[in-house]
């Protein structure tokens, strides 16, 4: 059980993520990167991408925390728009990848 969390947890982040073009990365920060995580913590995500908009973040937030059956909340940073120096060296430095777009690779 990686960062406290199951396969299935795992899965719906992603296919959630999948469904947003314009999202390259999502990087995991907080108590789950950390490892000090408690039952029941939230899952902080960094969202990364060119072309982020806040409908993409607000859909996102939508389908992590509302439609799918996640028993955790889910925090989302755009991380283009994050100001907090400490923040960000926080996700550049203890950040983990969860997510890497899959570049279509046909033709």
């Amino acid at each position: 059980m990686m960062y406290g969390l199951l396969e299935r947890d795992f899965y719906y982040i992603k296919k959630a993520l999948d469904k947003f073009s314009e999202i390259d990365q999502a990087i995991l920060f907080g108590s789950r990167a950390l490892g000090n995580y408690k039952k029941g913590s939230d899952i902080d995500l960094a969202i990364v991408g060119d072309d982020i908009s806040d409908k993409t973040m607000a859909d996102l937030y939508e389908w992590l925390n509302d439609i799918y059956p996640l028993p955790y909340m889910i925090d989302l940073q755009n991380y283009n728009s994050i100001t907090n120096e400490n923040l960000k060296n926080h996700i550049d430095t203890c950040g983990k990848e969860l997510y890497q777009k899959q570049e279509d690779s046909r033709p």
